[in-house]
């Protein structure tokens, strides 16, 4: 497990005798309590580790830092019972009697084993942070394993105040915990009953994502922590396979612009029906390997040891805080090693059923309500995990030294407590009407200026490639490619703020963790699809936090899908698809704003606008192709704020066109239109989710005013007719307010019609060019009667 050789365990155990000899509470100590044992590599460790604090002026005495990881023994135990109650118990007995049948849960849920297992590494960082006296963040990619984190900081008394005011600790609290957990409370509007879930919310005390996603915290802690922060990032085995680009951790860490991040991986070889791929690899000799051919420092520690995480977390931090001053002395280069504990365990250990397939969930054979044998396994393993609660109120007395130490509470901790605006956002440089440009290159004027307006802010463009391609280009100058080796005459730098992989997940979660920053993802729009598991999760979390009266404060972030459907001809039909708009409107358009600018000045008004608002992602689809500006500035400014502007009016046919080609093809279906006698108004649809039937109260907030959007959508009109960048049906489907029904309504847009054809050819391929749609206008019009045309 540990990788000593033989010689090296021989003098690990001669030290660990000699240690427990000479100090009587270090020879307590180390006997371990409950499930917790102490190997004697760990016992050296901690031993090394207190002599450290001791040298450094924070604790007096071998004893005084002990008391530390006594206290965290008792509440790992403590947290450990507390969880399989969650899971199978509707109440707690504090003195430890046994439960009878009827206290246990009809229906049991968890997942008991990774929760079992994230305890002694939560509890580890608790007890590291009072150990250094100062308070670091904490990120869990895991987040099935929320019922560690709640037990622990129920224990803890680290809760927000609906937590706190139902959690209390003592039997009447804990019975609340236990018995909210799983059990689909639901209040009369629809909203959960119980501040409590199954994964990582919201209500989680200091939780920053849901981590139902498995694989993106791996993606996104790198760019997580500015420098002078701390960042513990907990891993999951299981969710190893499941993203590229975790292990290119090293190849966008730098000292001098990240803070210190410690990732740990909660190595208990299993996933829910089999090992994880790690360990039918080779387990963690594999691993270890295979961290270090990719630019990690391994260090092996006990997952079953809060100790042991403990010092992990302290040597790690400070071999990484070595390498960083080497860095600024000169001494050394890029990459550094990050260091990466690896905590081998096993599945649910402390519990019935550890290392089986069923302790993933539920571990017991049989529901203890109704099976005398598993409720005498549930009784005879909590009794070992049992602690008095006279002990457990003294352990969490000790870790309580923030008011001492003048640091703030792990739930306030610096990453969830981000509140980021801009300093100044520059007008932009207003492009004249009818003047052809691409607004893919007027974004890329904007967003530049925004980032030399703004330097304080760190910056992270995730690209999957081709953002010369994508008309930034003075972006990509200035910024450069974040690369180990420059190639000379590249726009590359070692500490270059555009994060470049081909792979969407990797680059969309750098400017998704970055959110003490600036961030912007420019992608082609069909490969943004990727994309959409990290947003979505990023869009949920945000919408509930808002629903709580804690909304996201960091800067929102623009994700740009251009080189889209409708200019990619060239590339077969793969390449045309316009699903992330389609996806990203069925979330709730208060949070994710779906955008579609018809020209430059539009898209840098957008630009601006994204940047003065905070917690959403604003998914915007934009031409790079030069097309003729339409708006001036005061109708880009007007469409922003509105959702929509009419460009022309008419009694007989509305077109409402959304996106930049659409819009072309409206106004040349109005002129052959006006020259049929017929009067025809146009209005560009920028945002089709501020004209939905809203779904609550938050998003009604957001929805257009009802002045602005009967001025702009009168219900007399004779036919109105959609001409969108989407396929129609998704278009009429979030727009059904303004929907006059069958015979007076039409769409258009993508019909999964495509192939290698220019946007001409694509636009009449799927019926949406000028001449089509003006024929089907005129052929409604004639079934309709009462409209002569000439």
């Amino acid at each position: 497990m540990n990788g000593y050789s033989i010689e090296d365990s021989h003098r690990i155990q001669q030290r660990a005798a000699q240690y427990r000899q000479h100090y009587p509470r270090f020879a307590r100590w180390a006997k371990g309590r409950g499930v917790i044992e102490h190997t004697e590599l760990t016992q050296v460790r901690v031993f090394d580790l207190c002599q450290e604090l001791i040298c450094a002026g924070r604790y007096g005495s071998l004893d005084d830092a002990l008391t530390i990881f006594e206290a965290a023994d008792i509440l790992t135990n403590a947290a450990k019972w507390l969880v399989a109650h969650m899971t199978y118990a509707n109440r707690v007995d504090l003195s430890g009697q046994p439960l009878a049948a009827d206290d246990f849960k009809e229906n049991p849920q968890g997942h008991t084993g990774g929760s079992l297992n994230m305890v002694p590494a939560y509890i580890g960082y608790t007890a590291a942070n009072t150990l250094a006296g100062l308070t670091r963040s904490w990120l869990m990619g895991q987040g099935h394993c929320v019922a560690a984190i709640d037990s622990v900081n129920t224990l803890l008394g680290n809760l927000h105040p609906e937590q706190q005011a139902r959690y209390a600790l003592d039997e009447t609290g804990l019975s609340l915990l236990v018995s909210d957990f799983y059990s689909y409370a639901v209040n009369p509007d629809g909203s959960p009953g119980v501040p409590l879930g199954s994964h990582v919310n919201p209500h989680t005390a200091g939780g920053l994502i849901e981590g139902g996603y498995l694989g993106f915290a791996e993606l996104q802690y790198t760019h997580m922590s500015l420098p002078g922060e701390r960042l513990v990032a907990f891993l999951s085995d299981g969710a190893f396979e499941e993203q590229r680009g975790s292990d290119w951790a090293s190849r966008w860490w730098r000292a001098e612009d990240c803070g210190l991040v410690t990732p740990v991986m909660i190595a208990n070889g299993r996933r829910i029906d089999q090992r994880s791929t790690i360990f039918l690899q080779g387990g963690t000799d594999w691993f270890r390997q295979h961290l270090e051919l990719n630019g990690f420092y391994p260090i092996l520690i006990d997952g079953r040891d809060p100790a042991a995480f403990i010092w992990g977390i302290f040597e790690a931090e400070s071999r990484l805080k070595a390498c960083s001053d080497q860095i600024s002395a000169g001494s050394m280069g890029y990459p550094v090693k990050l260091p990466y504990l690896i905590a081998e365990t096993i599945k649910g250990y402390g519990f019935y059923g550890a290392g089986s397939n069923a302790a993933h969930g539920t571990p017991l054979p049989a529901i203890p309500k109704f099976d005398d044998v598993s409720r005498r396994h549930f009784h005879e393993s909590v009794a070992r995990l049992f602690v008095p609660r006279a002990e457990i109120y003294s352990a969490c007395d000790v870790l309580a030294t923030h008011q001492t130490d003048h640091r703030p509470a792990e739930k306030d901790h610096s990453l969830g407590r981000r509140d980021v605006t801009l300093k100044t956002a520059p007008e932009p440089a207003w492009l004249p009407a009818a003047e052809w440009s691409s607004p893919m290159a007027a974004v890329d004027q904007q967003f530049l200026a925004l980032v030399k307006a703004n330097p304080a802010l760190r910056v992270r463009l995730g690209n999957p490639d081709e953002l010369r391609s994508n008309q930034m280009n003075q972006t990509l100058d200035h910024l450069k490619h974040r690369t180990l080796a420059p190639e000379l005459g590249l726009a590359e730098s070692l500490h270059g703020s555009v994060i470049t992989a081909l792979n969407e997940e990797a680059v969309v979660s750098a400017a998704l963790g970055n959110k003490g920053g600036m961030n912007l993802v420019v992608s082609y729009e069909a490969f943004a699809m990727k994309m959409i598991g990290a947003l979505r999760q990023e869009i949920i979390f945000a919408r509930h936090q808002k629903g709580l009266g804690r909304p996201a404060r960091w800067l929102s972030v623009p994700v740009i899908a251009t080189s889209h459907l409708w200019e990619n001809g060239k590339n077969e039909q793969s390449h045309q698809d316009p699903a992330l708009g389609e996806v990203l409107m069925g979330e709730m358009s208060d949070i994710a704003r779906v955008i579609y600018p018809p020209d430059g000045n539009s898209a840098m008004a957008c630009l601006n606008e994204c940047y003065q608002t905070q917690g959403q992602v604003w998914a915007m689809t934009i031409a790079k192709a030069k097309l003729p500006v339409v708006l001036d500035r005061c109708q880009a400014v007007q469409l922003v704020r509105n959702g929509a502007i009419a460009l022309g009016e008419g009694d007989d046919v509305q077109l409402i066109a959304v996106g930049a080609y659409q819009l072309q093809v409206c106004r040349a279906v109005a002129e052959a239109l006006a020259q049929r006698g017929l009067s025809c108004g146009v209005v560009c649809l920028l945002e089709p989710g501020r004209f939905r039937s809203p779904r609550d109260a938050m998003e009604a907030g957001h929805q257009c005013d009802t002045a602005s959007r009967t001025k702009l959508f009168p219900r007399d009109t004779k036919l109105r007719v959609f001409v969108g960048h989407m396929r129609p049906e998704a278009l009429l489907g979030v727009c059904r307010p303004l929907d006059l029904g069958p015979d007076r309504t039409l769409a258009y847009g993508y019909a999964n019609h495509g192939g290698t054809l220019d946007t001409e050819g694509l636009l009449l391929a799927n019926g949406s060019d000028a001449l089509s749609i003006t024929r089907a206008v005129v052929a409604q019009l004639e079934v309709l009667g009462g409209i002569q045309t000439t």
